[in-house]
């Protein structure tokens, strides 16, 4: 994996990427923040080497560089998942690039079902800890503890100064925040209602297939982190109706002023 971490940044750094500070995740429907970025250089992921390719149709599949809020940014405008046929490896695999490259701190999004039912679609929730439903770890592979420490601590994956500046912008915006436990699980199927109650006994607040593993790596390499949900629908298993995915990006749309709000403000403070 060091031989293709290097081969990789070498050829983003010849495409101009230099000295990024903080790298960013843009999940389902959230792809709109890259209008508010100029644009030093970018990459679709089909041109990178050892990159994966995103499959998912409404996932762009392209890295982008440049300034946003006076910062140096990358910005993964698309992600993986295991659904989509990737090891946990490949999915983080881009985590690894972006710390070589120089980012300190990584901002995460992503779209998510409400287990909570005092939370509503459309509605922004910040992640203060979550539960890891998918089976494996990025980290448990031979060799793993020549990119950092094996036993990496998960007691507060989330920075807390971060998400503390986060709930002042929202506050400061009038932005419903909400604070709670994510689920991450395999999908690409969404839950049953047995399942839904399960995920509220466990503690979960939301549910989603993405996020936890890039959290876990970002540990791995003591990288500053912090994520929010957009609640796409609500899972209430005694009133549960069919959900269309178009009906989840419409959701992920709507609230996404609120997260480019959130994402732009809190990058001019760090």
């Amino acid at each position: 994996m060091i031989k293709k971490i290097t081969e990789t940044v070498d050829y983003l750094i010849n495409k101009g990427f230099q000295a990024p500070e903080i790298g960013i995740i843009l999940g389902t429907g959230l792809g709109q923040i890259v209008n508010d970025i100029e644009v030093l250089s970018e990459v679709n992921y089909n041109e990178i080497p050892n990159f994966p390719i995103a499959t998912v149709e409404f996932h762009k599949g392209k890295l982008i560089y440049g300034n946003l809020s006076g910062k140096k940014v990358i910005v993964m405008q698309g992600r993986f998942h295991l659904y989509e046929g990737y090891t946990l490896q490949d999915v983080t695999f881009p985590v690894r690039i972006m710390e070589k490259l120089g980012i300190k701190t990584l901002l995460v999004s992503n779209a998510a079902g409400a287990i909570n039912l005092n939370f509503k679609k459309s509605e922004l929730m910040l992640i203060e800890d979550h539960i890891n439903l998918q089976g494996g770890s990025p980290l448990a592979f031979k060799g793993v503890e020549a990119l950092g420490t094996r036993f990496t601590d998960m007691s507060a994956p989330y920075d807390a100064e971060i998400n503390s500046r986060f709930k002042a912008i929202a506050k400061t915006n009038n932005i419903i925040l909400h604070e709670g436990v994510y689920a991450s699980v395999v999908g690409p199927q969404l839950e049953t209602r047995a399942e839904y109650r399960m995920l509220k006994i466990m503690g979960a607040d939301a549910v989603g297939m993405s996020t936890v593993p890039e959290i876990i790596v970002a540990n791995h390499l003591n990288l500053k982190v912090a994520a929010i949900s957009v609640l796409t629908d609500e899972c209430d298993p005694e009133h549960l109706k069919p959900v269309d995915i178009t009906d989840i990006i419409a959701s992920a749309t709507q609230a996404e002023p609120h997260m480019i709000t959130l994402f732009k403000t809190l990058i001019k403070t760090l």
